[in-house]
Formats: C-alpha cells, structure tokens, sequence
C-alpha cells in the first residue's frame, strides 16, 4: 500500500507510519514540524522513521492550498491518505481559535482537494470524542447528538468530519472518521495528562487536577489506535467509529495507577474544572468492532507500563522537554 500520513511528526502519526513501514507500506508523510508544542520530540520521531527505506517526508505546511495540490504533481498510485495532522487540545482552542480553523478545517479541505486530484479512494480523518460535548448518554454511541461541541477545537473537528463527507458523497471517496479517546503511550505530547502526570512524579514537581478528580476518562493506548487507522483504510462508504479503550477510570484512579506503577507518591493540586473540559467519557466500541474486526489489546495498567518504561528508559532526553497546558 502507499499511503498518505498527514503529521507523521506527531504522536499519533508517528506509530501509525511506524507500523505502516513495519509491514513493508510506503508512507509519504506530509508535516511541516510546527513549534505547536516541543519540537525535538517531533524531530525525535522523523528521524526515527528516516530508518526506514519506504519513509518519505514533505515538508509542506497543509494549509497552503498550492502547495498541496502541487505535490500532487509528483504522486500516483495512492492508495490510502490517513489524516492526523491537526492543531490538538481543547483549552489552548479558546485561547487561539483561528489557528484551528486553519489547522483542522482548511487544511482538511486542501487535502480532500488534494485526494480527489490523485482519485484517492479511502480518506481517513482522525476526530475526537470532544465532538460529543458534554454527553451525558454512557457509553457514547457514535449516533449520539454532536450539535452542542464545548470549544473551537471541537467545533472543527465537527467541520472537519462535515467537509469529508461533502467529499464523498460528491466523488465517491470512501471516508472513515475515527473518534479517539484520550489516546496515550510512548513518545507522548507533552500536553497529555499521562505524560504531565509521569513527568512530573518522576520530577518530584506537583501535578494538576482540574476539579476534584472524579470526572473519568477512556484512556486508549496508542498502538491500538494506530491499528484501528491502518484498518480504516479498507473501510467503504461513509463510516464513524469511536476508538476507545472500552472501559472509563478516574483521574484520581489513574494517579493511583501511575504511582504504583513508579512506586512514589505524587503531590496533587486541585484546581477549578476547565467549563470546556467534559465530566466524562466512555466509548461504545462495538461498531467498530463489528465492522473492522478492531478491539483494544492493551488495558490501563499494560498501557501505563509501557509508557512508563519509555520514559524510565529515555530520562535525559524527557528531562528537556518542556512540558505545557
């Protein structure tokens, strides 16, 4: 298969060209390596992906509109374009909206012009369950109402899935929207809380808790979404599915997982809840496991470990990521 990555800089773009090269795909990464959060991580992973012989990175920022119908011009026989590339995190959103609506709705629409030049037949675009709002209906069905998103970067997310499915019903693209929960793992962004939360306890600094901790989340591990991408490529028609991890924890549970996992105490403080931030999530998984044969392998204590030994095992280079909200 060849296939398009759009932010194979990124966290999960990274695993997911990882395991395309693995299994012998070529993967044209498309990533301008912005400074959205540290960039040595993002320049970590490329050079990591340089180690394979089918990697190809373009350096293109996707919101130039020329740019990306130009390479165009240099590409065939496309199978597949995973899109990942996106400004992530729902507070910085309402602080910079305009960046989002750049980032995730216009660049979408530069790269859905970009497939229907290349007669692309399969369009994946990585959305969020932050489209939900605040849902009260657990777990979320992929049918539940997303009329009422809590920030812009929701709200773009939604447009984004709106633009993709224009795109397929007017040129037959087949589109796969894949709604993450709260995806974690190795080689992180240093705004997620899992990373915020090992970093910080193994720094001996204090972590944050927005609210009293009780809000819960589906935590999902990134190899089991990067799979559920590399499946989505084979899906037809217009399809959602959520990709979760199947089962919600609390913040404060998850603490206790971390700590336990390192074996130190963390201290805590509590703050006041984000308005934007939803009181809990939870996905309802079996579309996707129906459709494409997808189920999670990993758990949150297998996936804290996993994380937790990658960052026992690369300390010095952790030590100087700055980490950030």
């Amino acid at each position: 298969m060849n296939c398009i990555v759009t932010g194979a800089a990124g966290f999960i773009g990274y695993h997911t060209a990882k395991a395309l090269l693995e299994n012998d795909h070529t993967v044209i990464a498309i990533d301008n390596i912005n400074d959205f959060y540290d960039i040595k991580l993002k320049n970590e992973r490329i050079n990591s992906l340089k180690n394979f012989k089918n990697f190809n990175l373009e350096k293109i920022n996707l919101n130039n509109k020329n740019d990306i119908l130009n390479l165009g011009n240099n590409l065939n026989n496309i199978n597949a374009v995973i899109h990942l590339a996106a400004y992530a995190g729902v507070r910085t959103s309402i602080i910079d909206p305009w960046a989002y609506q750049d980032n995730n709705v216009n660049a979408t629409l530069n790269l859905l012009e970009l497939c229907k030049k290349l007669s692309v037949s399969n369009f994946t675009l990585a959305s969020t369950s932050s489209v939900y709002g605040d849902n009260k209906n657990i777990p979320t069905k992929e049918t539940d109402n997303t009329s009422f998103p809590l920030s812009p970067y929701a709200a773009s997310k939604i447009s984004a899935e709106l633009l993709a499915y224009t795109y397929h019903y007017h040129f037959n693209i087949n589109v796969a929207v894949l709604r993450f929960f709260t995806v974690y793992g190795p080689f992180g962004r240093p705004d997620m809380v899992i990373f915020k939360f090992l970093k910080s306890i193994i720094d001996d600094d204090p972590i944050t808790i927005y609210g009293d901790g009780n809000q819960t989340r589906d935590f999902t591990y990134v190899s089991d979404v990067a799979n559920a991408l590399i499946k989505s490529t084979k899906s037809k028609g217009y399809e959602i599915f959520n990709v979760g991890g199947g089962n919600a924890i609390t913040v404060n549970d998850l603490v206790t997982v971390i700590q336990n996992y390192l074996n130190k105490k963390a201290t805590i403080n509590f703050i006041d809840r984000d308005p934007s931030d939803i009181e809990h999530s939870l996905a309802d998984i079996s579309k996707i496991k129906n459709l494409l044969n997808w189920q999670p392998m990993f758990g949150i204590d297998s996936g804290v470990k996993e994380t937790g030994d990658w960052f026992l095992n690369n300390l010095d280079f952790i030590s100087s990521i700055k980490l950030q909200d």
